[in-house]
Formats: structure tokens, C-alpha cells, sequence
């Protein structure tokens, strides 16, 4: 287990201070890249994108500067086998957020906890993704990328400190750690420096896609070679994480019913709420302890300004993130009634982008509880003002711990029911790495 060092605070659940590997390989060692590289100021992370694909700084422009990247069509690869192999080093990056030595950059990511805000880490590790898989399919002949690099899925972030501190420097670094034909996996990890040593804090795994230059169809990326017997382990995580990920997604319970398992437990649920006065289905109960799931929510609603877009003028994945954990945080603070600390990130699927002046609709759903876990299930979709119609964008799970056991939540319909099941599927996924 890690050695957590928290420079005033109480030594921390045993839950959080957990290995942290290098994504779900298991291994507590992470092959050592960083020689010759020079940390990136977190700064310079976006202004480094935007050379890449040659975006425009100023929102007016945007029209002419994504039609100067149709040209860049000619520069894309037929063939996957065009294209000159890389090693996991060679996209390896280090960037500094130095709130220790600059805290001028500090009321950013302050919170009102004075600790450092989760949805503005978010936001950094959004970016630093994409910066990783321009880094690996950079082609010297070529001063703009001819591909579109966006995220497609958040796999997992798990934490293993409580608190992430405003007044000492953070680094990140992160790698390409698989890669199919037209997608990659990114490991990332954050450490923190205390008393003159960096110590981790959290461990994530992205999924990015890489497309055309008009963000239409696919495009081939280069292809990875491990070099070592550890980075072909990891490299083998990365596959099975991808049928892990086909196999979650089969078994979805908006394609398959529930097992016997749960369905037992939903109707346990259903005999514990009966009102024993009446002989009635419709009569129901709550029992102690505990808060109707219609009762565990929160909404919010988001315009969607051009200061919020990516470099391809979408709104930007990771402000989306860092809205979507806000309402999330929020939720499980007003369900626990104290407190909640972030323990995972999970199975974040961008189905849509979201384009700028869309309205983001954000609801948060407490879906399931056990001690004092809370999982809380956000859901954003935009409406068109136009034809009155939501789309789905987003769905989000996060996992929280509170301070105090919280109420168990409890489902009154099918379809909570079905939220309810998938809360306690996420949950249990999670507590199994822990």
C-alpha cells in the first residue's frame, strides 16, 4: 500500500489509501520515461493544442480556420501500416501546475474547503490526453496535425488521496498505453509534492479517437510497440480493458434484463416498502434510514459560451466533466447532509458533442448507497430551442464517500429500480480494484 502523506490532516480511510497501479495492470511499479523530457507549464497545455491544429484564438474566426484544416485531408494516412511505428516513450509527458511556487495561478483551483477543486483536475486531464496522442502520432514533415484527437471515454479515474492540497505543486505525467487502428489509451497519473517528494494521487485511463481533419470519419493512428516485458503487460491491459468495456456494455441492463440475483433484490426492495396495513401493490412505505430515490436529485442547466469551447469549437470535454462532478459533489452533499469526498470516476461515455449556444441540461441521481458511499449518476443532454428536442450527450458516474453513514436510497418504480441496480453494478466495480 502507499504511504499517504497528508501535511495536516488525519491519517485517511484505509479505502483510499490504496495501491495505485498503472491503470488495472495490478503492477505498483510504472516504467520510468522521464528522462530527457522537460515538464510542460500547465498553461501552455491548450496553447500547444491549438499550434497543433492551427485553431484560432479569436471565436470570429473559427469558420475560416476549420475550412483551412480541409486541406489538410490529403495529409492522412490509407493504411494504418503507412504509418511509422511508436514506442509508449515516445508520447510521454510531464506537465507542472506549480501551486506551491505560484500562487498567483492558486485561486483557480481553490475551493471553499481550501483544497484544490476536482472539476477544475478534470479539466487539465482532458487536455493533457489529447496533448499525449497528438505527441504520439506527430509527424516531423508535418507542422499541423491533419487528425481531430477527442476524448470518447473516461475509463476510470481512482483516487488514492482524500485531499488535494492549493498550496503545494502538482505534476502529472501520462502516455499512450494501447492503441487499436483509429483509437488510444492513455494512462495519466497525478502526483503531489510534499516535503520534497512527489506522491501520487490519482491514477486515470482514457480512451481518444483520433478522426478526419472536419471531425466526420475515422482515422488511422500509428501503431504501438512495447518495448519491454512490463510495457507489453501493460499494453495486454489495454486490450482487456477493451473487452472489459464490450462486455459492461452488453450486459447493460437497457439491452438485458436483470439477473436473478438482482432481480431478487428489487423485489425485496418491493416487499420492504409494502404497507402491511393494507393488501395493496400500490400502497408503499418508506422504511427508516432511508430517502425515496425521486427525492435524491438535483438539476442544473449550463449555457454553453464560446469562452467553453475545444479547439475544434465544440464546448470542451473537460468543462463538461468538471460541470457534471460539481452537480455530482453537489448532490451527494445535500443526500449525506456533510462532506462528500471523491473516490471514483468511471465509464464516462461522450456519445455527442455538444456544440457552442446548445442549453446543457444536468441532472444528478443518487442511485445507490452502502455505508457511507453514496453513487451519484449524472445525466446531461441538450435541447434544441428550435425543434424542442433533448439529446443525450453524457452520462457520468462518481463515486463519493461522506464523513457519516448516509440513508439508503431506495427505488419506487421500474425504472429507479433499474438505476438502482446499475448504481450498485458501478459500485461494486469499483470496490473490487479497491
Amino acid at each position: 500500500m502507499l504511504a499517504t502523506r497528508l501535511c495536516t490532516m488525519r491519517k485517511l480511510p484505509s479505502v483510499l489509501a490504496r495501491t495505485l497501479t498503472s491503470g488495472t495492470s495490478g503492477s505498483s511499479v510504472l516504467p520510468d520515461m522521464s528522462e530527457g523530457h522537460l515538464p510542460i507549464h500547465v498553461n501552455n497545455v491548450r496553447s500547444r493544442l491549438r499550434d497543433i491544429v492551427g485553431a484560432s484564438t479569436n471565436w470570429r474566426d473559427h469558420v475560416q480556420a476549420m475550412q483551412e484544416r480541409k486541406a489538410l485531408h490529403t495529409l492522412l494516412a490509407k493504411r494504418q501500416e503507412d504509418l511509422p511505428p511508436r514506442r509508449m516513450k515516445d508520447s510521454y509527458l510531464e506537465v507542472i501546475l506549480p501551486l506551491g511556487s505560484q500562487p498567483e495561478i492558486r485561486e483557480k483551483y481553490l475551493n471553499v474547503h481550501n483544497s484544490v477543486r476536482f472539476g477544475r483536475i478534470l479539466e487539465d486531464l482532458d487536455s493533457l490526453g489529447v496533448l499525449i496522442c497528438y505527441t504520439h502520432t506527430k509527424q516531423e514533415m508535418q507542422p499541423r496535425s491533419p487528425l481531430s484527437i477527442v476524448t470518447a471515454l473516461v475509463d476510470k479515474i481512482n483516487l488514492c488521496k482524500k485531499i488535494i492540497y492549493p498550496d503545494c505543486d502538482i505534476k502529472f505525467t501520462g502516455n499512450v498505453s494501447w492503441v487499436g487502428r483509429t483509437s488510444m489509451e492513455v494512462k495519466m497519473h497525478m502526483l503531489q509534492l510534499h516535503d520534497g517528494d512527489y506522491s501520487p494521487v490519482l491514477d486515470a485511463t482514457f480512451v481518444m479517437v483520433a478522426r478526419d481533419p472536419e471531425n466526420k470519419r475515422p482515422a488511422f493512428v500509428n501503431p504501438l510497440v512495447p518495448e519491454t516485458p512490463e510495457e507489453e503487460e501493460i499494453f495486454k491491459q489495454g486490450e482487456l480493458n477493451k473487452l472489459k468495456r464490450i462486455d459492461f456494455s452488453t450486459a447493460s441492463l437497457l439491452k438485458m434484463a436483470p439477473t436473478a440475483e438482482e432481480r431478487n433484490i428489487v423485489h425485496d426492495i418491493f416487499l420492504n416498502t409494502l404497507d402491511t396495513r393494507t393488501v395493496s401493490f400500490r400502497s408503499r412505505k418508506l422504511p427508516p434510514n432511508s430517502v425515496w430515490m425521486e427525492d435524491a436529485k438535483l438539476k442544473g442547466l449550463q449555457i454553453c459560451h464560446p469562452q467553453e469551447r475545444n479547439i475544434f469549437n465544440r464546448i470542451f470535454g473537460g468543462f463538461l466533466m468538471r460541470k457534471a462532478f460539481e452537480l455530482g459533489w453537489a448532490t451527494a452533499c445535500s443526500y449525506g447532509g456533510s462532506r462528500p469526498f471523491i473516490v471514483s470516476v468511471d465509464d464516462i461515455m461522450f456519445q455527442r458533442p455538444v456544440e457552442v449556444g446548445s442549453l446543457l441540461l444536468l441532472s444528478g441521481q443518487v442511485c445507490y448507497t452502502e455505508k457511507n458511499y453514496i453513487q451519484v449518476r449524472v445525466h446531461s443532454e441538450v435541447y434544441d430551442a428550435d425543434t424542442r428536442e433533448h439529446q443525450t450527450t453524457n452520462i457520468f458516474h462518481f463515486t463519493f464517500m461522506s464523513e457519516n453513514e448516509v440513508p439508503r436510497v431506495v427505488p419506487k418504480t421500474y425504472g429507479e429500480s433499474m438505476l438502482y441496480l446499475d448504481g450498485k453494478r458501478h459500485f461494486a466495480a469499483i470496490m473490487k480494484e479497491i
